[in-house]
């Protein structure tokens, strides 16, 4: 015999789980502090200069 079903909890479920992997991106996008943010900035900043200072001039 199948196992009774309850719908109202499966959607519940349903939406905790949705809602916890935007939570989960959410937090990898904007969860950083802002020394981290600067960090990364002056880092990308960095590396553009030396890809800049590569390039050859025609």
């Amino acid at each position: 015999m199948a196992e009774v079903i309850n719908l109202r909890r499966a959607r519940k479920a349903h939406t905790r789980k949705a809602a916890e992997a935007t939570a989960t991106l959410n937090r990898a996008a904007f969860g950083r502090t802002k020394a981290e943010r600067e960090a990364a900035a002056v880092e990308a900043a960095r590396l553009e200069r030396g890809l800049d200072g590569a390039k050859r001039g025609e």
